[in-house]
């Protein structure tokens, strides 16, 4: 038996298995679909593991564990990021309901899998309401990814799906070639607005200035890297949600995101101006629209 099991060979997924295979686990990964990749094994010899990550998108969790999890007492590291969209559920809130929370941890922080993959330097944190269970997954990771521990759950949660909606407001502004003072600007804000939402659910202050924060925000809302940066130049060329994810062919975490936090927000009377905007746009706002109204408030 293995001692990790990785759950879900996507582009995450595969870089996490590649990283933490460099520290001599033994580890071996799974998907819905068979890989030809070395390691690879049925769900159900994955799930006898003690130490799960899963890398399943988040927008397809609660399914998943309605369908296919058993619990046994598994370790579980959630590297997923988003909010559910039809409920409005954070992950730590649809894991919990089949998962103690002492089993339970959570990545985050600035990792393109790319980079991973090539064992370029980052620095992630592993977030659980049991810091011992942190420290031990931390033990997984190779030299190259700097690995800190935070006990801020939500705050993690809430940086890790927020930031992805605001690269796609990233992406709409680079794709209407709005410059560079209004990229920082509109980043800047929506590290705010993100500290704001974030704040409503009890988060810490430290989580937004820090690498689960202002880390991943800067990296994923500047690049073209970035999935949901993608899914922003395709809305500024005016294309349809649909085409666009037809073209991307990957999973952008942030279109489930802007939709829950949508719902989120007409519940709890939140005021998000910029996912606001970036729901009005995926519905088929025009972005000079949306750009005016934003200015305007």
């Amino acid at each position: 038996m293995s001692d990790i099991a990785v759950i879900g060979a996507g582009k995450w997924g595969y870089a996490l298995y590649s990283a933490i295979k460099r520290q001599n686990c033994n580890i071996v990964i799974t998907s819905r679909t068979p890989r030809n990749i070395e390691g690879f094994v049925s769900l159900e010899v994955a799930l006898a593991s003690p130490y799960l990550v899963l890398a399943i998108p988040a927008q397809e969790i609660g399914v998943w564990l309605r369908e296919h999890f058993i619990y046994q007492g598994q370790k579980v590291l959630v590297v997923a990021k988003g909010i559910e969209a039809g409920s409005g559920r954070f992950l730590n809130e649809i894991f919990e309901t089949c998962i103690p929370s002492e089993n339970l941890a959570y990545l985050s922080g600035p990792s393109f899998a790319a980079e991973v993959i090539q064992s370029l330097p980052t620095a992630v944190v592993i977030n659980s309401h049991n810091p011992e269970l942190a420290e031990v997954f931390g033990t997984f990771f190779p030299d190259f990814m700097k690995t800190y521990y935070s006990t801020d759950v939500i705050g993690a949660e809430v940086c890790g799906a927020y930031k992805n909606v605001i690269a796609i407001a990233a992406g709409i502004c680079e794709g209407l070639h709005l410059g560079k003072n209004a990229a920082a600007s509109l980043i800047a804000r929506g590290l705010v607005e993100m500290q704001r939402f974030g704040k409503s659910y009890g988060a810490c202050d430290e989580s937004f200035i820090g690498l689960s924060g202002a880390g991943d925000l800067f990296l994923t809302a500047s690049s073209t890297m970035s999935r949901n940066f993608r899914v922003g130049l395709g809305i500024a060329q005016g294309k349809s949600q649909e085409l666009i994810l037809r073209e991307l062919s990957e999973v952008a975490e942030g279109i489930g995101t802007a939709y829950a936090l949508q719902k989120i927000a007409q519940q709890k009377m939140l005021y998000l101006p910029i996912a606001r905007e970036v729901y009005n746009m995926l519905e088929g706002k025009d972005p000079q629209d949306s750009l005016r109204d934003l200015l305007s408030q």
